[in-house]
């Protein structure tokens, strides 16, 4: 067997999804070289059908890296809030804040290529199996395999950007008993680039605009949800009209796939010279959509420190305060929604209605609630 290689680079990034990609790509913008690694076949993210809410901030930012998928992005120009059963509801309008959309909806496969593109050949380490990290005083050294050999990189700083976050004590995980049946139906008549965000006592129904379909989040009890993926086609259709109501009919639903829901919240974004962002990080509840463009303002946000302040662990600090507001506001957001909302409490079903009608008739409450969703804590005040 050969020795390993040693290599040394200054920022290593494990997860070569979205969120690592725009954090290379956004360093490689400003000068600052780095190395991604990845278990999988970067060509494996091309098969891959899910669709993304992307928010109207999350394009302004990948716009700067020439990584937005024009022409694969639906726009979301209205979002309807409601609730089953119950007055009360909002709607929000991309035409109250001079956009072209609030967000839009991209398929997973397409905003990976949009991005894979503007990698170099030597951006990426794929099909790495990671053997070993070992922290250090200055650097952090990872042992891999990869095409058949060990290899041993020492990297000044190691940026975790794949996968959930794991079992371990600075993590906190808050189970919603809810899982996710994920599917696409067409809807008649066609959806008019309007998402809709329906709430239920099961949990909340989201309507994604995609191409001439929708993309459905189906938020259920796991008993409801085995019970709706063993359902034939008919039946599944019958009861997501049953959930959603009539104001539009559902045909021709895809294959479905489901997954269990939780907030999952890393207590520390920062330990020595490791660093962790995106899903890695706070992997939240579906609900409006806010998980995936956290990711992206987590990569953006670390790449502005590193090339302002240098690839130095002093600087990770001054990260992990930086993005305080916006993590645990956007976890509190998500979380007390899906609380407030899934139930059939008698007293709670009249304050959430008059809770919507405020916001429908109070514009600034209104615009409050939807800039944070477009840009999140860049927003504020």
């Amino acid at each position: 067997m050969t020795e390993p290689v040693v290599e040394n680079v200054d920022i290593l990034i494990i997860g070569a999804g979205p969120v690592g990609m725009t954090l290379h790509l956004a360093l490689a913008a400003g000068g600052q070289k780095s190395l991604l690694i990845d278990r999988r076949p970067l060509q494996d993210q091309q098969s891959d059908p899910r669709a993304l809410a992307l928010s109207h901030g999350a394009r302004q930012l990948l716009e700067q890296i020439n990584s937005w998928p024009t022409r694969a992005a639906t726009p979301i120009e209205t979002i309807h809030v409601s609730q089953k059963d119950g007055f009360g509801r909002t709607l929000i309008d991309r035409a109250d804040y001079d956009l072209p959309a609030l967000g839009y909806v991209v398929r997973y496969r397409d905003l990976t290529g949009a991005l894979a593109a503007n990698l170099t050949a030597d951006a990426v380490l794929s099909e790495a199996e990671i053997l070993d990290i070992t922290p250090g005083e200055e650097h952090v050294t990872v042992a891999l395999r990869h095409a058949g050999q060990l290899r041993t990189i020492q990297t000044k700083l190691l940026v975790h950007a794949e996968g959930t976050p794991s079992d371990d004590p600075a993590v906190k995980v808050s189970d919603y008993a809810q899982h996710a049946v994920i599917c696409e139906v067409t809807p008649t008549p066609g959806h008019g680039k309007r998402a809709w965000e329906r709430f239920t006592p099961d949990g909340p129904l989201a309507l994604l605009p995609l191409g001439d379909e929708y993309s459905i989040v189906f938020t259920l009890p796991p008993a409801k949800a085995d019970a709706v993926m063993a359902m034939d086609d008919a039946a599944f259709t019958a009861a997501l009209q049953q959930q959603f109501g009539q104001r539009m009919r559902f045909a021709k639903p895809g294959p479905r796939s489901r997954f269990p829901l939780a907030l999952r919240l890393r207590d520390t974004l920062v330990k020595d010279n490791e660093v962790w962002i995106g899903n890695t990080a706070q992997t939240l509840h579906p609900v409006s959509g806010q998980g995936f463009n956290l990711g992206i303002r987590d990569a953006w946000q670390l790449s502005e420190i590193l090339l302002k302040n240098g690839v130095d662990r002093s600087n990770l600090a001054t990260y992990a305060t930086s993005r305080r507001l916006d993590r645990r506001g956007s976890a509190f957001f998500t979380d007390q929604i899906v609380r407030t909302f899934s139930n059939d409490f008698g007293p709670l079903k009249l304050a959430r209605g008059l809770g919507l009608l405020a916001l429908d008739i109070c514009p600034p409450a209104r615009h409050f609630v939807a800039k944070r969703m477009i840009w999140g804590a860049r927003a504020w005040p």
